[in-house]
């Protein structure tokens, strides 16, 4: 494998993908069911909370969340919004997709 492994690993029609992000391009995290743009920790976590995710641990710098009916899945976000990057929103994406996606902004 060669490259810069810079990019995002996207699962897409049953296939892994690296899609390289363009240099201007900003992602924005969406919840779908309402097509409502996510714009704090606090609202990602209340729309997570309603799928079944709660507080695992926490720090100043980092929030992570896991299923509570014990599954061995773990979404960790910034506690910072402003710091979310792609690859947090597609790990949110991948870990509940029929409820969110990532759009560019």
């Amino acid at each position: 494998m060669s490259g810069s492994g810079a990019g995002v690993w996207v699962f897409r029609n049953g296939v892994m993908q690296l899609e390289q992000p363009a240099a201007t391009s900003r992602k924005v995290l969406v919840y779908t069911p309402t097509n409502e743009v996510v714009r704090s920790v606090e609202a990602l976590e209340r729309r997570l909370g309603s799928l079944g995710w709660e507080r695992y641990y926490e720090n100043r710098h980092i929030v992570q969340l896991h299923k509570r009916d014990g599954g061995a899945d773990l979404i960790t976000i910034p506690r910072d919004f402003a710091s979310l990057r792609s690859t947090h929103m597609y790990d949110v994406v991948f870990k509940n997709r029929d409820h969110f996606k990532v759009v560019d902004a």
